[in-house]
């Protein structure tokens, strides 16, 4: 037996009703969504690192997670790890014809810009987008969802004048390296200490002012 149908059978044996483990069998995916945050983090911090020690650990520890909700969606009759599997195989072949099939692409460029005319026509495929910005998951962290924001803001060439200050964007990307953004990020989450102010709270509130603003616009 593999290591991943060993895995698979020991937390098919830790929800099992008469004879598992009873915080496992309390579990449902509401409850295990912030245990998938944690193990996330925990993973970044390795990665953040390079620290290859405890990586193979951490990815483990979210493949669990993984496999944890197959699990209960097989005890549900919705799906089990196999399909699960199945679906994002079949994706990435799908979204990679220029390797299983027959296209022809230059370079990362030329891939990217593939790889998003293939998710729009499987979009079209699936429940009608209603406004211009895709959904985002609400516990993404107040930095991403800016950044995936601004980045819907740019594939889609959208008019900010008005709504967000284009030009400082444009400066701070040509005036400031890593470290320097760096130390801007951290001087503002110092200030917002100073002010009482929660920052996550502040720029969350801030991209779904401007989200809103350019849905209306």
């Amino acid at each position: 037996m593999s290591a991943i149908e060993d895995l698979l059978k020991t937390v098919a044996a830790l929800r099992e009703p008469e004879t598992g483990c009873p915080w496992d069998i309390e579990q449902d995916h509401q409850s295990l969504a912030e245990c998938l945050v944690d193990e996330c983090c925990e993973l970044l911090q390795t990665i953040d690192r390079l620290d290859m020690d405890h990586m193979e650990e951490e990815l483990g520890d979210v493949l669990l997670q993984v496999v944890m909700h197959a699990q209960m969606a097989r005890e549900r009759g919705d799906f089990d790890f196999e399909s699960v599997c199945g679906v994002v195989d079949d994706k990435l072949i799908r979204r990679h014809p220029h390797v299983f099939g027959d296209s022809a692409t230059g370079d990362t460029d030329a891939v990217l810009k593939q790889w998003d005319q293939i998710k729009a026509t499987e979009r079209k495929r699936g429940p009608k987008q209603t406004g211009k910005f895709k959904d985002l998951p609400r516990q993404l962290p107040a930095l991403m969802f800016a950044k995936d924001v601004y980045k819907q803001i740019e594939k889609q060439a959208m008019p900010i004048d008005g709504v967000i200050d284009s030009r400082a964007i444009a400066t701070r990307a040509e005036s400031m390296d890593e470290a320097r953004l760096g130390e801007e990020l951290f001087q503002i989450a110092a200030a917002c200490r100073a002010k009482g102010v929660d920052p996550e709270s502040a720029l969350r509130r801030y991209t779904q002012q401007v989200v809103d603003t350019l849905e209306q616009a």
